[in-house]
C-alpha cells in the first residue's frame, strides 16, 4: 500500500473491519472510504461530529424513569421467520435458522434485519449470544456469519456452503445484527436515518433486542452476551452501558446481560495509533530512523501531531509494501493466492472469501430464504456518522463497576489493531493484575496468552488476523467457550 498517509487517514483505516475491500473495491467500499474519510477529516473542522463521552453519569445515579422504547407485535413472526434451508447448505443441518428483520422505529419506517442459528445440541440450556461487525458500516452476516464464526463458510463457486465445525453455536444460541441501518440487508423509508452515529446504533440495537425478544419469548430470561470486532470497540460497549441503563426501567423488558467480549478493538484513538506503530516496527515492518522520528515528533498524549510526525507515518506507510495488514502473514487475494481444496476447509482461510460471499448473498434465491428484501448487498455500506468519542475508556469503566465480565481479545498478526493497542489502551485504566500473564491451551498447543486484571480479562490467539475466528477457528471457539463458562481459557 504505498500511500502518503496523514494521521486522518490513518484513523480511517483503522476503523475499517473490513479487510478485503483494500484489494477488491466495490461502489460500496469506495463510498465507505469517502464518508469515513469525511467522518474523520470533520474532527478538525469547525463543526466537527460529537465527541461526547459516554458514561459521564454513575450508573447508580442515572434516574429511573427512562421511557419505554417501541415494541410492535411480534405474534406468529418467528414462525415466518424460520429458514427452511439456505441454498446450498450442506446435508445434516441439525439446527435450526431464522432470519428477518425487526422493525425499530415504525414511523421513519427503519428495520434492523438478522440471521439467528441455535445450537444444535441443548439449546434451550445455552446463552444468547449477539455478534456485531463495525466498520462503521460493516455487515455482521457478510464477515461473522459468514466468514469468521458462523456455522457455514461459502466455496469459491459463490453458491454453496460448507460446514464450520468450530462455529460459535456449539457453545451458545447467537444473532448476527446488521447494524445500524444502511447496513447490509438493514434499511430505512428515511434517507435521513442514514446520517447516523454510535449513539443512534446503540439505540436502535437495543430496540432491536427488546422487540427480539418479544418476538423469541423462550430467550427473555436466558443469559446474555454481547461480542464483536474491530470498530464495535465502540458498539458492543455502548450498547452493554445502554441495557444495564434501561434494565432500570421496571416498564421494560429486563436483558439478562452477563458480559461482553471485544476482539481486535478499536478503544481509545491515541493509544491505538501508538500500538499501531510500535507492533509495525517490533514485527520489522518499519525502520529504526521511522520509529524514532514517530516517537520523537508524534505526541500520542495529547494527539497533537506535528507535520514532521505525520511524515515519518506516511515514511512508515511507505516502507511496509503492499501487504494484508490486518493479517501481515497472509497471503493476498490475488492470482498467486492458494486456491481452496473442494470443498473448503474451515482452518485454510481463502484470503478471496469476501467475493464468493458477496457472490452468494446477492443470489435471488438466497435473500428469498432469507426473508430479506431485494437488495444489491454489500460487504460495507457508505454512511454518514454524526458523533464517535474519541475514546470509549469511560464505558468500559463504568462497565466493569456494574459487576459483568469484560474481554477484550486480540489475534497477535493484526497489524490494524494489534496487540499492543489494545495493552496500551488498558494500562490507561491502571487495573491491578490478578491472574499473571500465562499461554493457553486448545488441543494441547498455545492457543494464545491471557493475563487476568481486575474487571477485565485480555487474551491473546496466537496466529489469528484481525478477523480472528477467520484465521484460527478453534482456538477462538476455546476462547469463546472459556469466556461463556466465566473463566480463564485452559492453562494445560
Amino acid at each position: 500500500m504505498s500511500i502518503k498517509v496523514s494521521r486522518l487517514t490513518w484513523l480511517l483505516l483503522l476503523l475499517l473491519s473490513c479487510h478485503q475491500l483494500l484489494a477488491f473495491p466495490t461502489v460500496s467500499a469506495t463510498n465507505q472510504i469517502d464518508k469515513l474519510y469525511n467522518l474523520i477529516k470533520s474532527r478538525k473542522s469547525e463543526n466537527p461530529p460529537n465527541a461526547e463521552l459516554w458514561a459521564e453519569v454513575e450508573l447508580d445515579s442515572l434516574e429511573r424513569s427512562f421511557s419505554p422504547v417501541y415494541v410492535g407485535v411480534q405474534d406468529g413472526l418467528m414462525e415466518a421467520d424460520k429458514i427452511v434451508a439456505l441454498p446450498g447448505q450442506p446435508k445434516g443441518v441439525d439446527f435450526d435458522q431464522y432470519a428477518g428483520y425487526v422493525t425499530v422505529d415504525p414511523k421513519a419506517g427503519r428495520a434492523l434485519f438478522y440471521y439467528f442459528v441455535e445450537s444444535p445440541q441443548n439449546s434451550s440450556t445455552k446463552p444468547l449470544l449477539l455478534w456485531l461487525n463495525g466498520g462503521p458500516g460493516c455487515s455482521s452476516l457478510g464477515y461473522g456469519a459468514m466468514e469468521e464464526l458462523g456455522p457455514f463458510r461459502v466455496n469459491s463457486d459463490g453458491r454453496t456452503l460448507f460446514n464450520n465445525e468450530y462455529a460459535w453455536n456449539n457453545v451458545a444460541n447467537v444473532i448476527f445484527l446488521e447494524s445500524p441501518a444502511g447496513v447490509g440487508f438493514s434499511y430505512s423509508n428515511t434517507s435521513s436515518d442514514y446520517n447516523t452515529g454510535d449513539k443512534k446504533t446503540a439505540e436502535d440495537s437495543y430496540t432491536f433486542l427488546v422487540n427480539w425478544l418479544e418476538r423469541f419469548p423462550q430467550y427473555k430470561t436466558r443469559d446474555f452476551f454481547i461480542t464483536g470486532e474491530s470498530y464495535a470497540g465502540h458498539y458492543v460497549p455502548q450498547l452493554a452501558y445502554t441495557i444495564i441503563s434501561k434494565n432500570r426501567n421496571t416498564n421494560q423488558t429486563k436483558i439478562n446481560l452477563k458480559g461482553i467480549a471485544i476482539g481486535n478493538a478499536w478503544i481509545d484513538d491515541n493509544t491505538s495509533i501508538k500500538g499501531i506503530f510500535d507492533y509495525f516496527w517490533t514485527h520489522a515492518l518499519i525502520s529504526d530512523e521511522t520509529i524514532k522520528g514517530i516517537n520523537k515528533y508524534c505526541d500520542f498524549l495529547t494527539g497533537n501531531f506535528s507535520n514532521t510526525c505525520y511524515q515519518y507515518q506516511g515514511q512508515g506507510e511507505e516502507e511496509i509494501g503492499e501487504i494484508d495488514i490486518y493479517n501481515i502473514y497472509a497471503p493476498l487475494c490475488n492470482s498467486s493466492a492458494p486456491k481452496p481444496s473442494s470443498p473448503g476447509s474451515v482452518k485454510d482461510f481463502d484470503p478471496c472469501s469476501s467475493n464468493y460471499i458477496r457472490s452468494y448473498l446477492n443470489l435471488a434465491k438466497v435473500q428469498k430464504a432469507l426473508h430479506a428484501r431485494n437488495t444489491s448487498w454489500s460487504s460495507c455500506s457508505g454512511l454518514g456518522w454524526k458523533d464517535s468519542p474519541t475514546t470509549i475508556l469511560p464505558t468500559i469503566k463504568q462497565l466493569i463497576a456494574s459487576g459483568i465480565s469484560v474481554w477484550i481479545y486480540s489475534g497477535d498478526t493484526d497489524g490494524r489493531i494489534p496487540i499492543t493497542s489494545s495493552r496500551y489502551s488498558i494500562n490507561i485504566l491502571k487495573l491491578s493484575v490478578e491472574t499473571a500473564w500465562r499461554p493457553w491451551y486448545s488441543n494441547n498447543e498455545v492457543g494464545g496468552y491471557v493475563v487476568g486484571y481486575k474487571g477485565v480479562t485480555l487474551t491473546t490467539v496466537r496466529g489469528a488476523g484481525h478477523t480472528v475466528p477467520s484465521y484460527q477457528p478453534e482456538r477462538a471457539l476455546t476462547m469463546i467457550s472459556s469466556f461463556l463458562q466465566g473463566r480463564l481459557p485452559p492453562s494445560s
